[in-house]
């Protein structure tokens, strides 16, 4: 029989499904139903060959009891799945439904804790590594990660300028509500700052999280041949959030629509959805895991955001497509909800497939990796990194030429690089600190941009909330005026 009927035979195998002809080599069998305990559960169909033909098991009472021994004697702690008999035609199949285990993580007992631990990854098998068995061991006694203390740390290594300016005037910043928000906890008689704490806003994070950072790429092509140009992003997990936007629209063409009241700004790339994808990495991602740091790679026809960390167990892609969501960093979500980096719990990925339906947007494609999740838009249109380096104004000799120009006027290599970044567009001290190659912002970095708005250079966008963490500083017409013709040609100014 090559064509069954059953719906269950007419489906793939997946991460929830897989067909086995037989029982001789039951620990397949058992790596797989290990991984299905370990993740979103699944079924086991034994009596169907690799081609998908239905060739049935010869004595399914007897399969059943043996297959049901085996996991009793091979596989801990004890898992008990559901094993039924399947008729389809003339055969008989052996099915073995697991559901995902509250006692995981489950092992093959032969190959002990550190070794027979296995994952459901796509439709395959995975051995599980001493990090995502350490977050199952947390998760059973009750513990998330980023709520642990870092005990050795105190209030004062955290930055406490960029949490006040993140927040704002108006929020009081005291060890109560540090408390309130999970970033400082006790720990034997002493307030201490918890990993999401760090994570957010201890300017050495990296020291104890060694690939809590963003790796930016613009590569030529449609894979990662030939890198075009590449940044890495170390700034506070909030303001990572625009500077990664800002190195996705320095790769981005722009054009002017002039609607009733003003001009707007038109990108070629979806940013609506990007920075939704942005924030739903840095919120979700496993900072636990050691190896691989967050990705944002821009290719001419698509841009993939790879985040560290496979799906919570009992989670699939289909449940995070349809707004299932589990959080895996509590405290760093709840920060980025106070910002207002994120509007409605659990509903990011969804915006994000709407937002390309209503864009009418090839379908985003999500997937698991070997390091955790990809999450891969479409753009409308092929980008190509060297049609929009024609594009631009001015060749690298006359950006030099200018931003000497710029130094001998005003007297400051740091304020000539200023005023040319604000050429492009208007832009947070953050994000300037980033494309600075700064991994804060520098107390002279302070003073250069006090200084260009007292010479009336450049203004902010929200004067009347200057400690407002929406603020930007852009070009004034004077500003354009010391560029000359190019000061007009880039000017993003509403």
């Amino acid at each position: 029989m090559t064509a069954p009927n059953h719906p269950l035979l007419r489906q793939p195998e997946s991460k929830t499904l897989e067909f086995k002809r037989d029982l001789s080599s039951p620990r397949n069998v058992l790596k797989t139903l290990v991984a299905f305990a370990n993740s979103a559960g699944g079924k086991v169909v034994i009596g169907v060959d690799d081609t998908g033909k239905v060739v049935g098991v010869d004595d399914p009472l007897g399969e059943e009891e043996r297959l049901c021994n085996l996991i009793a004697d091979a596989i801990s702690p004890r898992l008990i799945p559901n094993v039924e008999l399947m008729s389809v035609g003339e055969r008989t199949l052996l099915v073995a439904e697991v559901f995902p285990s509250s006692s995981r993580p489950h092992h093959l007992r032969s190959l002990g804790l550190e070794h027979g631990v296995y994952l459901r990854l796509g439709a395959s098998n995975r051995q599980a590594g001493p990090d995502w068995i350490a977050e199952t061991q947390r998760a059973a006694a009750g513990q998330v990660f980023d709520e642990q203390p870092q005990p050795e740390l105190t209030r004062v290594d955290l930055d406490l300028a960029a949490m006040a300016r993140l927040f704002g005037a108006g929020r009081t910043l005291d060890d109560k509500s540090l408390q309130t928000l999970k970033l400082l906890r006790p720990d034997q008689g002493r307030l201490v700052p918890t990993r999401g704490a760090v994570l957010l806003f201890a300017p050495e994070r990296e020291r104890y999280f060694p690939d809590a950072w963003v790796q930016c790429g613009r590569f030529r092509g449609t894979d990662k041949t030939e890198i075009f140009d590449q940044q890495d992003i170390h700034a506070c997990l909030p303001d990572a959030v625009d500077a990664i936007e800002l190195f996705l629209k320095k790769h981005a063409f722009k054009s002017a629509r002039f609607g009733a009241m003003r001009r707007e700004d038109v990108w070629s790339i979806p940013l609506t959805i990007l920075r939704e994808a942005i924030v739903n990495a840095l919120v979700h991602s496993d900072y636990a895991q050691r190896g691989t740091p967050i990705r944002v790679a821009f290719f001419d026809d698509r841009i993939d955001i790879e985040s560290p960390g496979l799906l919570l167990p009992g989670m699939t892609v289909e449940d995070m497509k349809s707004g299932v969501s589990r959080i895996r960093n509590p405290v760093i979500a709840r920060v980025f909800r106070e910002l207002h980096l994120i509007e409605q719990w659990g509903s990011g990925i969804r915006r994000i497939f709407a937002e390309a339906t209503r864009l009418k947007l090839p379908e985003p494609l999500l997937a698991e990796i070997a390091t955790g999740l990809r999450l891969s838009i479409f753009l409308a249109h092929p980008h190509s990194p060297d049609a929009l380096a024609h594009t631009q104004p001015s060749t690298p000799v006359e950006t030099s030429q200018l931003e000497s120009q710029l130094e001998s006027q005003l007297e400051s290599k740091l304020a000539a690089k200023v005023i040319r970044l604000l050429r492009a567009q208007a832009s947070g001290k953050a994000a300037l600190a980033q494309a600075l190659g700064h991994r804060s912002v520098s107390g002279e970095l302070h003073k250069q941009i006090q200084r260009l708005q007292a010479l009336g250079l450049i203004a902010m966008t929200l004067p009347d909330k200057p400690q407002s963490r929406l603020q930007r500083y852009r070009l004034t017409e004077r500003g354009q005026a010391l560029l000359g013709p190019l000061g007009h040609q880039e000017n993003t100014t509403p």
